[in-house]
């Protein structure tokens, strides 16, 4: 049997150490020796990037079918099993890499080395790429495989991998980024490794703020009418950790979020067209939005909300935080350039209507000095700060004063502070 007979696994992420990997076990022909310390290395820095455990090779084999996309794997997040010719082909592939599995590890040498990567044993099961529950479910699915007891088993077990955690990149990661590229080429969705655990149990105060935003939310993720949402108003008050907190609160749940900025506005289409057939929920977030009059991206950002020919996927919704109400900056001066305007109203309207866009908005305002005080109480508890109330909120008064002004930010800084005097003691 030899691993380049595969049809639908090909090009895997890992390819070049599993073809090293399967030189070594014989199902592969390559040009010389590989070396087995320098593949079993690799396999050790994936295990502590990943917080692998037990048979590294066999986790290594899982990670390598599960963050694949392909035609098979993405008919199957969305439907399970894909039928026809596509689920004959994957048994093809399946069957080579259950043969990669069924291979004793141990029989290699040095079998010194190679028998402590059978029974690997991890100084932290952290992961720094997935979080616990896509680790865990991984580390799983290793097992399942390797106890497969025959090439229909095993095909079943990935369907049912793909179904519950999806495929590739969208299953085993929460956020994303847009990367440039060249004129042409195709815009990259580079996942975010480490997201903030952000919670809305964790945002102190603003109830009716992330009632609304959470009644939204639920209605998207539910395959209910949503709508885009601006979340606007005082700077630190909490807008960007509200929708860090619907990411970590709906991650579960099929949402995914992708992070855009202004200057990448031109790639939204793109971005659409690659998320538009999958089985999951996309937010397209855009922290800090505002334009200067002279900045004309906000015209791409029109189009997709509403007005252009192309109807943006049912399953994508866009949430973005201002401090602004109206994205595009007014001036004073603009009521004297108006006065020479023949259709003045339609220039104020152009300036308005990216606001007005947004179905949902959400205004965030600065907390009076009660509110403050709850907010740096309830931090205080949480950090198990050990002060009198008196003294706590005397002291955050005069923080507040240099640092800031009222706001959850200046708050949770102050907590900060507080935390380190007391390490320094």
């Amino acid at each position: 049997m030899d691993i380049r007979e595969r049809v639908i696994y090909r090009n895997l992420k890992h390819e070049e150490l599993l073809e090293h990997m399967a030189c070594l076990m014989g199902m592969a022909k390559c040009d010389g020796e590989p070396d087995p310390f320098s593949c079993a290395g690799q396999l050790v820095d994936l295990a502590a990037r990943y917080g692998f455990e037990g048979n590294l090779w066999h986790c290594f084999l899982a990670l390598c079918l599960g963050d694949n996309e392909n035609a098979y794997t993405t008919a199957c997040e969305v439907r399970g099993a894909a039928g026809g010719t596509l689920d004959e082909l994957a048994k093809g592939d399946f069957s080579i890499f259950k043969a990669l599995f069924d291979f004793d590890l141990t029989s290699l040498s040095p079998s010194f080395v190679w028998k402590q990567l059978a029974d690997y044993r991890p100084a932290v099961q952290e992961s720094r790429v997935f979080n616990r529950r896509i680790r865990d479910r991984l580390v799983k699915l290793a097992v399942m495989l390797g106890q497969a007891e025959d090439t229909e088993t095993f095909q079943n077990h990935m369907v049912e991998f793909y179904r519950e955690c999806g495929a590739g990149k969208f299953g085993l990661n929460k956020a994303f980024r847009i990367l440039e590229k060249e004129e042409g080429a195709e815009t990259v969705i580079d996942p975010i490794v480490n997201v903030e655990h952000i919670y809305f149990k964790d945002i102190v105060g603003y109830e009716l703020q992330k009632k609304k935003l959470i009644e939204n939310t639920e209605a998207f993720v539910n395959g209910k009418e949503a709508n885009n949402v601006l979340l606007f108003g005082d700077a630190g008050t909490g807008k960007s950790s509200s929708v860090k907190a619907v990411l970590n609160e709906y991650y579960s749940r099929g949402l995914r979020m992708i992070e855009v900025y202004k200057h990448q506005f031109k790639a939204l289409s793109d971005v659409l067209e690659q998320i538009k057939d999958r089985n999951y929920k996309f937010i397209i977030y855009m922290d800090d939005l505002s334009f200067e009059e002279y900045e004309l991206e906000y015209k791409y950002l029109k189009a997709i909300l509403e007005g252009g020919l192309g109807k943006r996927p049912g399953n994508v919704l866009i949430y973005a935080t201002s401090n602004r109400r109206h994205l595009i900056r007014e001036k004073f001066s603009d009521k004297r350039e108006l006065d020479d305007d023949l259709h003045n109203n339609d220039t104020v309207q152009e300036k308005l209507s990216l606001a007005a866009r947004f179905g949902v908005t959400i205004y965030y305002g600065s907390p009076d000095k009660r509110q403050f005080q709850t907010i740096v109480k309830a931090l205080a508890k949480r950090s198990h700060v050990d002060m009198a109330e008196e003294e706590l909120f005397l002291k955050a008064s005069q923080w507040e004063l240099s640092h800031g002004g009222l706001s959850g930010r200046t708050a949770a800084q102050f907590i900060t502070h507080l935390l380190g005097q007391d390490q320094e003691k």
